[in-house]
């Protein structure tokens, strides 16, 4: 019997297509998508069709067989998220469905909040957990951004004290390598590819190795409220990116690309405000990873707090001899924590707890420098400050000068209208020296600025200069002191004896002058002139017409029903001779007088001539 030899030939199966998207497999609504199914050259028909949805078939057929088919784009919204597939016919057979393609479709719900626990700032080789918050839905998605994009997907949990949803995903350990740039989505979990709008980007900052920028503010890092300043950060020549963050923001304050490789950045405020307020510090990152972190910059927002504007006063005097001591009092009359002094050029600051005085119902702090020199001569101002925002201060005082005095010799100050003016009189000061200074400094007590004018060189090799003051007001009335100051010196010269500017006519009381035993006596007699006022008067002065040394001050006694003062001469001379009066004043205002009393004369006559013999053994 024959041999009979049966072949089965198993039927070959068609290739499996490959189904692709663009521009991607993850758009936001409205996007424009386009969909591809390869298959084979001799496909005839293609076929895409998407899971669950009977009414999403497609057909493409190719105008000639072809191995690759296009779907005409559509606008995507949230109904056309979802898995897909895609097959092929050939004239005999029909092939597997391509592997599942899914389509995530992003702005079907608000965005979630990213956040970094417990910061952003990350040392290279750590961890951190960043957290995804929403106000519904179940689940999250965590993305890093890249070249190697990574995903993570976790359910939510709900908060019930903040009445949200959450998720925490545990990150790390972060290199200082790479970037790292993550954002998140949510999602229901019965609609896994509808995700919601992308959280904000959320970038950590990575702590590395390499060097650490400088970081400085320009022009200062204490700033007015609504001015304008600049944040600058100079890292290495091949930083690609700086990043400034301000602590407590969950995002980098700002991010800057150099046009051009540089080794800095510039990050502008033109309209500070309190918000800037605070703690700064600054990052870049190049091809060989992330650097240090730079050194903390602060910055402060002063007139935050216009009501509080203290004042600053120096004790004794803004000049203070070179070594010495000096104390300056910062005061307000509302409350805050803390004053701080600073200086103009920043070399100096110092803060301290304010302290509440009950007898005048003041808020003060007193700052004492110890061996004062050159360094410390400047310009001063003290600002209040809360202890729980202490970048934000008050409206500064007014600029308070502090100069050293050395120890060249004092020059004098004079007036030639008197000591005591009557007001809508004119008022000059002159300050000269034989010695050359190129200006002298006129200085009011308790005052914070001095007046500055250049010298004048006279015939009599004598170096003035005039401060013309103009009209008597009361508040000139005071103490002046004037200083000597050469161009080339730090050091100014020893003060000038004090001179006393009284105004009369300020107190509404005219006092009554005598003069005891009589008003022609001979030298060598005893005189006194007596000053009463049936009004309260605390001190009465006594003024010598024309004469340069500054008046007489006595303290009332009241007696017979009178305030008065006794002013005795003893062994009176012809120098005494002149006209004389007297004025009151009160403990609150000791440079504001009373009127005049009226003009009293005194002439002094028949000098005792003492004459001394050779013999003699005693002084008469």
């Amino acid at each position: 019997m024959p041999w009979v030899l049966t072949v089965h030939f198993l039927a070959e199966k068609l290739p499996k297509p490959i189904l692709s998207v663009q521009p991607d497999s993850m758009v936001s609504v409205q996007t424009k998508v386009t969909f591809f199914c390869e298959g084979t050259k001799g496909a005839t028909k293609y076929k895409l069709y998407k899971e669950g949805d009977s009414y999403s078939h497609r057909t493409q057929i190719p105008k000639k067989p072809g191995e690759k088919a296009e779907f005409p784009s559509l606008n995507v919204n949230q109904q056309h998220a979802g898995q897909y597939h895609c097959y092929y016919y050939t004239r005999k057979k029909t092939s597997e469905k391509s592997d599942t393609l899914e389509l995530v479709v992003t702005g079907a719900h608000s965005k979630p909040r990213l956040s970094a626990q417990p910061s952003l700032v990350v040392t290279s080789g750590g961890n951190v957990t960043l957290q995804c918050v929403s106000n519904h839905y179940d689940t999250f998605v965590l993305i890093k951004e890249g070249q190697k994009k990574l995903s993570w997907r976790q359910d939510s949990q709900r908060n019930n004290y903040a009445g949200n949803f959450q998720a925490s995903f545990s990150v790390g350990p972060v290199t200082s390598s790479q970037r790292w740039i993550f954002i998140c989505y949510s999602h229901d979990r019965n609609s896994p590819w509808a995700w919601s709008y992308p959280s904000d980007p959320l970038e950590l900052l990575v702590s590395g190795t390499l060097q650490k920028p400088i970081i400085k503010a320009e022009p200062s890092s204490v700033i007015a409220s609504r001015s304008s300043t600049t944040i600058w950060c100079q890292g290495t020549r091949d930083a690609e990116i700086y990043v400034l963050h301000k602590e407590g923001r969950q995002k980098p304050w700002g991010t800057q690309t150099p046009e051009e490789p540089g080794n800095k950045a510039k990050f502008s405020i033109h309209d500070v405000t309190k918000e800037h307020a605070g703690q700064y510090r600054c990052y870049c990152y190049s091809s060989a990873g992330w650097s240090e972190r730079s050194d903390t910059l602060e910055l402060v927002v002063t007139g935050i707090y216009y009501y509080t504007k203290p004042s600053l006063s120096a004790l004794p005097r803004p000049v203070v001899t070179s070594g010495g001591s000096m104390s300056l009092l910062c005061v307000s009359q509302y409350q805050c924590d803390k004053f701080i002094l600073t200086k103009e050029d920043e070399k100096f600051s110092s803060s301290v707890d304010v302290q509440y005085i009950p007898s005048t119902a003041q808020y003060q702090a007193l700052f004492t420098i110890e061996h004062m020199t050159p360094n410390h001569t400047g310009t001063f101002r003290c600002y209040g400050y809360y202890k729980d925002t202490p970048q934000l201060w008050s409206v500064p005082s007014d600029p308070l000068e502090v100069h050293i005095s050395g120890m060249s010799r004092k020059p004098s100050l004079l007036t030639h209208q008197g000591h005591i003016l009557d007001p809508g009189m004119s008022l000059t000061l002159q300050c000269s020296s034989d010695i050359n200074y190129d200006r002298f400094a006129l200085y009011k007590e308790e005052k914070a600025d001095f007046t500055e004018h250049s010298s004048q060189r006279t015939q009599a090799n004598l170096f003035l200069a005039n401060f013309t003051l103009g009209y008597v007001r009361h508040d000139m009335r005071g103490q002046y002191r004037c200083y000597g100051v050469h161009n080339l010196s730090s050091e100014w010269s020893a003060s000038s004896d004090p001179l006393d500017i009284l105004i009369s006519e300020y107190l509404g009381v005219t006092p009554s002058l005598s003069v005891k035993p009589n008003s022609t006596v001979h030298s060598g007699e005893n005189v006194t002139l007596l000053c009463q006022s049936t009004y309260r008067v605390d001190t009465f002065i006594l003024s010598k017409e024309g004469a340069a040394h500054q008046p007489l001050r006595l303290k009332s006694k009241f007696q017979a029903q009178q305030y008065q003062a006794e002013f005795s001469m003893s062994a009176v001379t012809s120098s005494l001779t002149g006209t004389y009066r007297c004025y009151g004043s009160q403990d609150t205002s000791l440079y504001l007088l009373s009127h005049a009393s009226a003009p009293v004369g005194l002439i002094v006559s028949g000098e005792v001539i003492l004459t001394f013999h050779s013999d003699s053994q005693s002084t008469p």
